[in-house]
Parts: C-alpha cells; sequence; structure tokens
C-alpha cells in the first residue's frame, strides 16, 4: 500500500478517545486515509474492528493505518503501519527501542509498513508525545535544525516525513517549515496538529504538504470534514489548472496511453482471444498492462483490466493506486469495474463503449467515488479491431 496521494487528507482516531458513532462516512464524504493511534493506550484491535463495521456501507473501504505510540498498539487488522521513530528527540525508546520491540510481529503480520521519520515541532502546548517520550519539540523557529533532521531522515531510508505540532496544537506547523523542509527533500511529507479551517488545510498543501492529518477538530466538530474535503478538492482543481494540464494535454496523453492499450488488444487478437487491452499509468510511468486471456488461461475472470491490476500492484508492491489512470479499449464490465473500484483507482479512460455489458449498464457506481471517467478515447479504432475479431467468427 502506498501512502503518497498528492494532496489527501487522513483523518486521525485516537482509540483512547474516537467515538465511532459521531463518524458519519459516505462514499460520497470520506478521507482518504484513516490513521488510528494515540500516545497513551486503547484497545487498537477492538477499535479497528469498530471501525470496519462502521464503514462496512461502504462501496470502497478508507484504508485504516496505524500511527502507533508504542510497540503495544500494533493490530494486523489494519491495512498499513507507519513504522516511526521520533527523530525530534534524544530517548532512544522512541528513535529504535520500541521499533525492535515490535519488528518482528510487524514483519510476522506481512502488513504493509511505510518508515516513517517523526518530528515534532513546538505548538505552544505540551503533548501527550512530550509527556510519553520524555523529549521536547523542535522551536518551531529552528528551521534549519528541522531541515537537517529531514534531510538525515532521507538519507537514513525513512519514505515519509511526518512533522507534527502535537496534539491539540495552539499553532499548526507553519508554511515556511514546510517549504523548507519541501525544498530539500524529495519524499513525502505528512503535516498534523493544530489545522482547524479549510484554509489552513489549503495553506499546508500550498506549502509542500503532500498529506494533511486532522484529529481533535474532527472529533470534536465531525460535521465539518464535507467542507475540508470541498477545500481539498478545490485546490487539486487549482494546481491542475496551474499546471496547464487542460483539457488539450489530456486528449494527447490518453490517446499516447489508449494506443499503448491497442497494441494490447493486439496480442490477444493474435492469440484468438477477444481483443481488449489495458495499461496502468502511474506519474507519467506504466506500471501494468494486460490483455484478455480467458480462453488462454480458461478463467472467466481473466480480463486485460483484472491481468493489468495484478501487474501493477506488484510493481507498487502493493494494492491501492490512487495515484493511478486505467487505459482500456473497451467499456470495463461490472466485474472489472469492481475491481478497479477496490484498487481506488482514480481516473478510468476507455475507448469503445460496450451497451450491452458494460458497467454503466450493471455497475453504475462501482468505481471509488472520486474517480472520473473519460470515454471515447480512440474510440473508432478500439471498435474496429473487436468488430475485426468477430467477423472472423461469422
Amino acid at each position: 500500500m502506498e501512502i503518497n496521494q498528492p494532496h489527501s487528507l487522513a483523518l486521525l482516531l485516537d482509540p483512547e478517545k474516537a467515538d465511532l458513532t459521531r463518524l458519519n462516512l459516505t462514499d460520497e464524504v470520506h478521507p482518504d486515509y484513516i490513521f488510528v493511534g494515540g500516545s497513551t493506550g486503547g484497545d487498537t484491535t477492538d477499535f479497528i474492528r469498530a471501525l470496519k463495521a462502521r464503514m462496512a456501507s461502504l462501496r470502497s473501504p478508507v484504508p485504516i493505518v496505524l500511527f502507533p505510540g508504542n510497540s503495544s498498539q500494533f493490530s494486523p487488522e489494519a491495512d498499513a503501519v507507519l513504522f516511526l521513530s521520533l527523530l525530534s528527540g534524544n530517548n532512544p525508546e522512541y528513535l529504535v527501542g520500541q521499533q525492535i520491540k515490535s519488528a518482528r510481529v510487524i514483519r510476522d503480520s506481512r502488513l504493509d509498513f511505510v518508515p516513517t521519520a517523526y518530528v515534532l515541532i513546538d505548538g505552544g502546548v505540551e503533548t501527550s508525545t512530550m509527556r510519553v517520550t520524555g523529549t521536547k519539540p523542535l522551536p518551531a523557529d529552528d528551521i534549519n535544525t528541522i531541515v537537517n533532521i529531514c534531510i538525515a531522515a532521507e538519507l537514513m531510508g525513512k519514505q515519509l516525513i511526518y512533522l507534527e505540532a502535537g496534539s491539540g496544537a495552539k499553532n499548526p506547523v507553519s508554511a515556511d517549515i514546510i517549504r523548507a523542509v519541501r525544498a530539500q527533500v524529495s519524499i513525502p511529507l505528512i503535516v498534523g496538529g493544530g489545522i482547524r479551517t479549510p484554509e489552513a488545510l489549503q495553506a499546508a498543501y500550498e506549502a509542500g504538504a503532500s498529506i494533511v492529518v486532522i484529529g481533535n477538530h474532527f472529533e470534536d466538530h465531525p460535521e465539518e470534514l464535507a467542507n475540508f474535503l470541498t477545500a481539498q478538492r478545490s485546490y487539486s482543481e487549482t494546481v491542475l489548472q496551474r499546471s496547464g494540464l487542460g483539457q488539450t494535454w489530456q486528449r494527447s496523453d490518453d490517446e499516447r496511453y489508449m494506443s499503448l492499450a491497442l497494441d494490447e488488444a493486439r496480442k490477444a487478437l493474435a492469440a484468438d482471444e477477444i481483443p481488449i487491452g489495458c495499461v496502468i499509468v502511474s506519474q507519467n510511468q506504466i506500471i501494468g498492462r494486460g490483455h484478455n486471456l480467458t480462453e488462454t488461461l480458461a478463467d472467466v475472470t481473466a480480463h486485460a483490466e483484472i491481468q493489468a491490476i495484478t501487474a501493477a500492484a506488484q510493481t507498487l508492491g502493493g494494492k491501492y493506486m490512487p495515484e493511478a489512470t486505467l487505459y482500456v479499449t473497451v467499456e470495463p464490465c461490472a466485474m472489472c469495474a469492481g475491481a478497479i473500484g477496490w484498487a481506488q483507482i482514480s481516473r478510468i479512460v476507455y475507448g469503445a463503449p460496450d451497451p450491452k455489458r458494460g458497467y454503466a449498464l450493471y455497475a453504475p457506481r462501482a468505481f471509488h467515488p472520486k474517480a472520473t471517467v473519460t470515454a471515447g478515447v480512440l474510440a473508432d479504432e478500439c471498435r474496429a479491431l473487436i468488430q475485426e475479431f468477430f467477423k472472423t467468427k461469422r
């Protein structure tokens, strides 16, 4: 599982404090991740099971990521765990001690884990992290030291940096700190603590945050989640407009990748399979390819999309693909649409429609709620290949 979706929002729930009866998530209103953890304890496993039950009605449950305060808070019920090292403190127990205690059980659980540098910055209040670890936060005006620690984190092989102002912080991590760190490291930044308004959320994204975490505020005001999601989406749209990724760019790029999907479809045609091909793209790189193999494998599920999703998961080392675009020559069927939704693929582009068996007829809500669909790209070429195949069967 990759935890690096740009401009994403995480809800932090403390098993000791969170009231799940107030958590009302829908297919339209939900965060990108739910972080579960706290500094002092709580029954993590029972809490996650209750959380999953709360999300049972969602078409695509929100990924649950452990944010543990110590080794006892690990639970195999989650989807992933932030393997945290407190680099801002001077207590070896939280730099490496707790990590050693939990290493074997995390490895043996086969849970996805993400090595994460945890950097506590003064947010104007004493936090539970300070009390439990016996460490002090970094002064917010000592940006040079903060940046140096983050550079060291990247050199150590950390995959994420978590800049934390602390639970209930009066002051969030400043835009100056986020910008300074962003300018010196290439790995994604998580920013949390003290963010209480949609404007503060957007300011963190603008400064360079990849993921913004909100905990206490949503515990007190769960009804405001929709407002924050609106601000998140608005910011993402603004970035798209700034970068010039308008319809002209998308169309040209879509045609290029659809041409590669057509190449896959021709491989199917050569094998006397229904000629449907698929490629999956993330960050301008193809991460998965596939074509129809139902006859070759004697497997009714071996559709092009399923083959490509399997290949992409192997490339990424995880099952979720929130940054990916899937290109397929024919409108996905209901089965493939379900798989695309479970993989959380954010954009689907297809060529020829399939009015008899396409997802739009049988499973119009199967994709992830935030997913977008573009239809009709190189539709004539995609349709012609299908017609060529069935002409030989008559």
